[in-house]
Order: C-alpha cells, then sequence, then structure tokens
C-alpha cells in the first residue's frame, strides 16, 4: 500500500522549487531577509494525482506503514498547497517519550480527538523521584525508546529508493520535550512546592533529565544523521542548531526561578548540540531577556503571542538578532506592524 503513496510524492517533488525554497530560508536564517517578515511560498504547487487517505494518531502508533504514511500525507497537503514548509518527518509519538524511559503510565485519548497520548505522573512524590535519581540515566529499552529508534530505521529504508524524498525529506528529532517540561510530566503539579521545600532534590532531578536527554539525541543522530549541507527544520520550519526544546512549564516560573531551575540545564543542552530553538506556550516574555542571553540559542517559536508584552518580545529576539519563528500573521505581526515596530526581517510567519 505504501510504495503507490511513496511514488506519487517522488514524482510531484520538483528539484529546481525545492532548492529554490531552500535558498529563501537560508537567506532568512542568516539575517538577509529584506522584507517586513518572512512568509515564504513554493514557486509551484503540485496537487496529489490519487487520494491520499486519512490515518488516525492511534492506529499509526501501532504500526509503522501507518506512521509513515501519516507523516507523508502531511508532506504531501505542503506540496499540494504550495506552501512554504520545510519537508519534513517525524517519530510522531508525542511527549510521552522520554517520561516512558522513567515507568510513567501513559494515557491513550479516544480515537475521536486524533490526538497524541499523555502520560501520568509517578506516585510516591519526592520519596519515588528520590528513587530515579538514586538509579540514574534509564535504560533506552524502556517504553517508547526501542519504538522511536526503530521507527526511525524503517523511515530510512523505505524512503532510501526515491532519491527526491530521500534529498528533501529531513527527518527531524522527536519530541523529547526540555528537563523542566520534563521534570513536571513525571513528577506531577505536586513539583511546583517542591521548588520551595526540596530544590536540591529538583535540581538532581533536572540534572538527571538533561544527561537524559543528552544521551537519548546523542543515541539519535547517530541513526538518524541531518541531511547532508542543509540545515535542520521542525514543524515545516527551518532552523539553526540541532534541537529544538519545549520549555512549556517555565510559565509557571518566576524569572528567579528560572534562573535558577530551567536556565542552567537548559543551557547545557544548547550547548551541547551547536545551538538550537527554544519554543513556549502560554507567557514567556518574564524570562525572555534571561534566556537570550544564551550565546547558542538560534530562534524562540512561541505559539500565543495575546498572552505576551510582545514590544519585550520584540527587544530581546529580532532586535538581536534572533529569529521568531512561525509566529502568527494576525496577532502577532500584524499588530505590530501597525504600530510601527520595526521586525528586521526576523520575523517567520507560516
Amino acid at each position: 500500500m505504501l510504495e503507490q503513496y511513496l511514488e506519487d510524492l517522488e514524482n510531484r517533488l520538483d528539484a529546481a522549487v525545492e532548492e529554490e525554497l531552500e535558498a529563501e530560508w537560508r537567506l532568512f536564517l542568516d539575517g538577509c531577509c529584506s522584507a517586513p517578515y518572512f512568509r515564504p511560498r513554493r514557486r509551484q504547487p503540485a496537487p496529489a494525482r490519487i487520494e491520499w487517505p486519512k490515518i488516525r494518531i492511534n492506529p499509526a502508533l501501532k504500526d509503522l506503514e501507518l506512521m509513515l504514511l501519516r507523516e507523508l500525507a502531511a508532506v504531501s497537503a505542503n506540496v499540494a498547497e504550495g506552501n512554504g514548509q520545510i519537508l519534513n518527518i517525524r517519530c510522531n509519538y508525542g511527549t510521552t517519550i522520554l517520561p516512558s524511559l522513567f515507568g510513567v503510565g501513559i494515557f491513550y485519548m479516544d480515537d475521536e480527538h486524533d490526538t497524541l497520548p499523555a502520560s501520568h505522573a509517578l506516585p510516591g512524590g519526592a520519596d519515588g523521584i528520590r528513587a530515579l535519581v538514586e538509579a540514574g540515566v534509564p535504560d533506552f529499552n524502556r517504553g517508547w525508546g526501542p519504538r522511536v529508534f526503530e521507527t526511525a530505521a524503517y523511515y530510512r529504508e523505505k524512503l532510501k529508493p526515491y532519491p527526491k524524498l530521500s534529498e528533501y525529506i529531513r527527518l527531524y528529532h522527536p519530541d523529547l520535550q526540555g528537563p523542566l517540561d520534563l521534570a513536571e510530566m513525571i513528577w506531577g503539579s505536586g513539583i511546583f512546592m517542591e521548588f520551595y521545600d526540596n530544590p536540591e532534590l529538583v535540581k538532581s532531578f533536572l540534572a538527571l533529565l538533561t544527561e537524559t536527554y543528552r544521551r537519548f539525541m546523542r543515541r539519535w543522530n547517530e541513526l538518524a544523521p541531518p541531511l547532508n549541507g542543509r540545515f535542520p527544520a521542525h514543524w515545516g520550519w527551518g532552523h539553526r542548531g540541532k534541537i529544538v526544546l519545549r520549555d512549556d512549564s517555565a510559565m509557571n516560573l518566576s524569572p528567579e526561578m528560572y534562573r535558577e531551575f530551567a536556565l542552567p540545564f537548559d543551557r547545557q543542552l544548547l550547548e551541547e548540540f551547536g545551538g538550537g530553538v527554544v519554543h513556549f506556550c502560554g507567557r514567556g516574555d518574564h524570562y525572555i531577556d534571561l534566556l537570550a542571553e544564551v550565546p547558542q540559542l538560534t530562534g524562540i517559536q512561541l505559539s500565543q503571542p495575546e498572552y505576551n508584552d510582545m514590544e519585550k518580545v520584540f527587544q530581546h529576539t529580532v532586535d538581536r538578532g534572533i529569529p521568531l519563528l512561525a509566529l502568527s500573521v494576525e496577532r502577532g505581526v500584524e499588530p505590530a506592524l501597525a504600530a510601527g515596530r520595526e521586525l528586521h526581517g526576523r520575523v517567520h510567519c507560516y
């Protein structure tokens, strides 16, 4: 079943179109975009020649072929629409990948929601976390670990006979979140009291999660090295550096707590992997100035500009040469331009 879709996509990809788009992205990432903001498009759409199936996530979690087909269906839609997204796929097992190595319970959503699984916090509170810290980095053959690496190998094998698919579709790293997000998912919301009651245990746990991320990502890079000479991509946008960290939980911390409990561990990973982007949902303007001081930060991706003081965000990103990625035109860019705000060509929009 898979081959007909691979052939359809291979036949529709135009190397010249993809190279032109990548050249535009490269200029943007190098700070050379001359427009007020960057909103690329493919020069020529290429509609599908066969009907692609709609595959829900729960069946895909159980079947490698369905997982690849679901990912490729999104690539096909981008090519058909002619939008400016970089073609990419991932081993799409959601936020529970690293938490599953520590033994959390996985919670699967009903099929009708077509939503990735979540996880239950481990029982035991501080005592349970202390046991994890004492045990050290977990075995990668637990939880989603084996499945992630098996999926990556399967993707590479299936794309190998198709030169254009192999050349232009990036396999981007799975959702490994970031140290603080991982800590909240595994510990549960009780962690926020522990910042006061048990700060050294929290830091020890964050150090363990950072080392687990580091080792998992090293193994990932061995199995799925980046495309030769091409910048990485994530969620359809290009970036510099090798990782994208999620910092959603940081919205709950004061700037002082962010500096103490989150920033040092994010910094370690950004340094380890030659830089990268930090994503956050909700509010991040209260610590954006601290994060922007990290030399290896290559971009910020925020999903809800309406919850942020965007002038402060712009001051500590685009004004400092740090791009904003996938920012909403309506909620982020248009209000800024209407107010006469200079974006320096450093904002990307879908």
